[in-house]
């Protein structure tokens, strides 16, 4: 049993929501949280072997050229560590080998689909079979979501949960897969954890504006067969507090945000498992 939880938050190049995603961290419960700049990690500054739980936050990575996230997966996957000469990818398969926990958030999302990281069949996480692209309504989307949770999901983030509700914010958030057999498989392996739902009725939805970009069956999140790797297009660390949520004025709200929950999970996982 892990006594002290490392989480590490990866930062540069565009993103913007990293100091949202530690605290997260810290609020669900890990002891240790280094916000690390890529170009730190390239450089043998801070290495992945020394923590648990790796956090890829939301932004503009790259200014999305070449499409979101797609820059920064030709890096991950081809940059080599300074020091030892050894891919960044080759890195982070070991970590995932060990059996740590990796999120991506919105940008982050983009790029685990992107890098191949999801839906990972058959561990094999460095092959592309599915990607995030333009919103239907062919224009960023800025709004807050009603979410459906499936129960029989892998997933270890949303545990126990039923419904969430958190903001997007992204132009590059349709789901698609590289053809219809691999759609079947993410389905029949219960890989989504997450869609977008009607708030009245409680059931996915293809409507606009509850299902923002025009993702099939309402995908809003997916796992790898482990559980351990999630991605995610809404923003659970945007809602940590009551006060982050649009109508805590008018509502009787848990002081906590629902955002929390997911990283609790994960950190309770880490704790009971590594």
């Amino acid at each position: 049993m892990i006594s002290s939880v490392k989480a590490i938050v990866i930062t540069g190049n565009g993103t913007n929501c990293e100091m949202e995603m530690a605290q997260a961290c810290r609020l669900g419960g890990a002891d240790q949280v280094d916000i690390v700049h890529m170009s730190q990690l390239i450089h043998g500054e801070y290495t992945l072997d020394d923590y648990h739980f790796l956090n890829l936050p939301g932004g503009f990575l790259d200014g999305d050229d070449l499409g979101a996230g797609q820059a920064g997966a030709h890096r991950l996957k081809h940059v080599e560590i300074k020091s030892s000469k050894e891919k960044l990818m080759d890195r982070l398969i070991r970590f995932i080998g060990d059996g740590k926990l990796v999120l991506g958030v919105c940008n982050g999302f983009q790029l685990m689909v992107k890098t191949g990281l999801l839906p990972g069949f058959d561990h094999q996480y460095d092959r592309r079979q599915v990607s995030l692209t333009h919103n239907d309504s062919g224009r960023f989307e800025d709004r807050w979501v009603t979410l459906k949770v499936d129960e029989k999901s892998p997933c270890i983030f949303t545990q126990g949960l039923e419904s969430l509700y958190f903001p997007i914010r992204h132009g590059e958030g349709k789901f698609v897969a590289m053809d219809e057999g691999v759609m079947a498989r993410v389905e029949q392996e219960k890989l989504v954890a997450l869609r977008y739902a009607d708030p009245l009725t409680g059931e996915a939805t293809m409507t606009y504006p509850l299902n923002p970009n025009g993702s099939p069956n309402g995908i809003a999140g997916i796992c790898d067969p482990t559980g351990r790797l999630f991605g995610l297009m809404p923003h659970p660390e945007a809602f940590l507090h009551r006060t982050n949520h649009p109508r805590w004025t008018r509502e009787d709200l848990p002081e906590e945000g629902q955002g929390v929950s997911l990283f609790r999970n994960a950190i309770r996982f880490i704790r009971e498992n590594l």
